[in-house]
């Protein structure tokens, strides 16, 4: 039997990626689709056209490495964007709307959940799942709109990471009765274990800035690089090992870089790296998807789309409201917290793996992939219509 040609496949895959990429940057939508369409076209479930199978990759456990990577670079790059202190300093006002937004949007997504007849623990996955906004898309896009230095990005982004936070500890609980945890005592050991690693985590991100500044005091780019990225992926290692999400971890690791002095160097050196894993993750995460089971769940991301996408940009406004902001400011928080990404594919990808039922590893996956791929169009298209918002909220507001 003749070897693979690997390094052909990956070439080849690669070069369809960037295809698909520029074809979606040419319309104006982020990649992330265009990633996973690329992944569901060229993978075991591919298409047969004209009596040739499409298939190029009969399964992602050659790349599974580097898409594991890419999770773990994705989540310690959100949580580098995370500022500890400015948290703290303006906690008042990121907490109210903050509540605002999860307490309209998480149980909207529960209740979804439950009214497609899933159990309990099914419908809670769904609601972390339709609720996270994409921080990846988000931040594209307000850079691309050029609202990054405005008022409202400052809020857009407290409330992502006030989301964020809450997903963490929520899927940290919720991935603990998956793997097994299902009494009280060893759901109690479990998450006790993992809440000691993530507090040992919390205290040096918060309290270890000068240690970690001076620890990677490197002036070798080369060796910085293999510093911040051995240590991250190091981490999340010993975290997984010791029964926390890997993602958890390098997010927790990422806002203990966020707080050193060394974060524009990360940023301007690691980010071809993480874009680069990350697109094999979404890559992935196509290989993983049956279409056919996608259509089998067409009704119901519709269904989803509609009432979760209303919440939140209900929601989105009155927590932009709270945290003072304009009319005009408020709709455009509304509409740029719409998207969906990264953590629900994180999410998904969990569960194709260790989901106990064929709900947990077909179902809710497959449901995910067509949730992210139609609200993250929507949600862009919403971000450049935003006038449509400002306009029925003056109405009402004036009214």
């Amino acid at each position: 039997m003749a070897t693979p040609n690997l390094v052909l496949t990956a070439g080849l895959f690669l070069t369809v990626l960037a295809v698909g990429g520029l074809a979606a940057r040419r319309v104006g939508q982020s990649v992330i689709p265009a990633y996973i369409l690329v992944g569901s076209l060229l993978g075991p479930f591919a298409p047969t056209v004209g009596g040739v199978s499409l298939t190029l990759v009969e399964s992602p456990a050659f790349v599974r490495l580097l898409a594991d990577l890419g999770v773990v670079l994705l989540l310690f790059f959100v949580g580098l964007e995370l500022s500890l202190t400015s948290l703290v300093q303006k906690r008042a006002r990121f907490v109210r709307a903050g509540a605002i937004d999860i307490g309209v949007s998480l149980p909207l997504g529960i209740l979804v959940g439950l009214l497609f007849g899933f159990t309990l623990l099914e419908a809670l996955f769904v609601g972390l799942i339709v609720f996270n906004s994409s921080t990846v898309i988000i931040a594209k896009s307000l850079i691309d709109l050029e609202w990054i230095a405005n008022r409202e990005s400052e809020a857009i982004l407290g409330v992502i990471v006030i989301e964020d936070i809450v997903t963490a500890a929520i899927f940290a609980v919720l991935s603990a009765v998956v793997l097994g945890a299902t009494d009280v005592t060893t759901l109690g050991a479990t998450l006790g274990q993992a809440a000691v690693v993530l507090l040992l985590l919390g205290l040096v991100a918060y309290y270890g800035e000068e240690w970690v500044d001076r620890a990677f005091d490197i002036r070798s780019s080369e060796l910085f690089l293999l510093g911040v990225l051995g240590a991250t992926t190091l981490v999340a290692g010993i975290g997984l090992a010791a029964g926390v999400s890997d993602a958890i971890v390098a997010f927790v690791v990422g806002a203990s870089f966020g707080q050193t002095s060394h974060v524009a160097r990360i940023e301007s050196l690691l980010a071809p790296t993480r874009d680069l894993f990350a697109a094999v993750f979404f890559f992935v995460i196509g290989l993983q998807t049956n279409p056919r089971v996608v259509t089998s769940v067409a009704g119901a991301v519709a269904v989803a789309v509609v009432v979760t996408l209303l919440g939140q940009v209900v929601s989105g406004f009155f927590a932009g409201r709270s945290y003072g902001l304009s009319v005009e400011q408020a709709s455009r928080m509304a509409s740029a917290l719409t998207p969906r990404g990264e953590f629900s594919l994180v999410i998904a990808a969990f569960l194709v793996t260790a989901g106990t039922t064929d709900t947990l590893r077909e179902t809710i996956p497959a449901f995910t992939v067509g949730y992210v791929l139609l609200t993250s169009v929507l949600g862009t298209v919403l971000m450049r219509n935003t006038h449509l918002i400002e306009r029925v909220a003056n109405r009402y507001t004036n009214g």
